[in-house]
């Protein structure tokens, strides 16, 4: 297992300039006085391809050597990472082949194609999605970029809170939505470097909370087709983000579906802000939880902005 160093954030921070937008922080006076915190929002929501995976998936794109990048790169993803490798596989004008469930958000799957990507669809489960991922890798000789356990991928994620650490210094605290834990693994790899005082909280749905049972038993416990309607959420840890997520993180907090919609609609509402259920759960947690942050300066990382518009969770339908 290649543990990836900082010396590969700031490698992956040069290659992937050309290809990705430094995203914008914002702060919120009512957000603030609700939760009795200062928090800083890094709007990746505003990133290229609406979603923080377009770091990662460019440094493992634009890391290829023109002969493996010439057969392509292939994944499975339920949405994010999908469409992030579809972006940067055109960007550098190769092919790239997506694995995705069927029950993945349509704007997700609308945003593959037109970016290039070409999909394959498999049962809402990660015994399934890992399956028929292996008869298409073995079909297309494709180079395998894992959405989260790939310390090419965690590197490229790394270069988000470099950014924030550098837009807002003097931070107590970080807090991002894990689901796989790429996000939270290239946080911790950064963090841990360049601001070693500063901790590091993720947020997790309660009907999918493998990593916070994970993280109280000290080992990996992985749930294969949990529903929650943050749906970029699902994915368990394996080894790689483990290590970062057991060694660095001080706690993972948990919100539950009405919990997570309600932090969602609260920010459309008062950031007028497009932000995805997954992004919304820090809020949860943070609302959930206010002794934990009272009084700190807390980066919070909204990880993606893809939301299926004609299916928005507080709209009963």
């Amino acid at each position: 297992m290649q543990i990836p160093t900082f010396d590969d954030v700031e490698a992956a921070a040069r290659r992937i300039a050309p290809y990705i937008h430094r995203t914008p922080v914002l702060t919120s006076s009512f957000l603030n006085r609700l939760t009795g915190a200062e928090l800083f929002f890094k709007c990746e929501n505003f990133q290229k391809a609406g979603a923080f995976k377009v770091r990662g998936a460019c440094n493992a794109v634009f890391g290829l050597s023109d002969e493996k990048a010439a057969k392509g790169v292939a994944t499975h993803s339920s949405g994010n990472h999908a469409l992030s490798l579809s972006y940067a596989a055109g960007r550098r004008g190769i092919p790239c082949h997506v694995v995705m469930p069927r029950t993945a958000p349509q704007a997700k799957k609308d945003a593959v194609i037109g970016y290039g990507g070409m999909i394959t669809e498999c049962e809402p489960s990660t015994s399934s999605r890992e399956a028929v991922f292996a008869e298409v890798e073995a079909r297309t000789g494709a180079e395998f970029v894992h959405p989260y356990n790939d310390p090419r991928v965690i590197a490229g994620q790394g270069t988000c809170s470099l950014e924030l650490n550098a837009q807002v210094p003097g931070l107590d605290a970080v807090i991002a939505p894990i689901g796989g834990g790429g996000m939270v693994s290239g946080t911790c790899l950064t963090l841990s470097t360049i601001a070693p005082g500063v901790k590091i909280y993720a947020a997790e749905p309660e009907q999918a909370d493998d990593a916070y049972r994970s993280f109280k038993a000290g080992h990996i416990i992985a749930d294969d087709a949990p529903v929650t309607v943050a749906d970029g959420l699902k994915v368990p840890l394996k080894e790689l983000t483990w290590h970062f997520v057991s060694n660095h993180v001080t706690d993972i907090l948990t919100a539950s579906e009405q919990e997570i919609i309600d932090a969602m609609k609260l920010t459309w509402a008062r950031m007028k802000i497009v932000i995805e259920a997954s992004c919304a759960v820090p809020l949860a947690t943070i609302l959930k939880n206010r002794e934990v942050f009272a009084g700190k300066r807390v980066g919070v990382i909204i990880t993606g902005g893809n939301v299926d518009l004609d299916k928005l969770p507080w709209i009963k339908g």
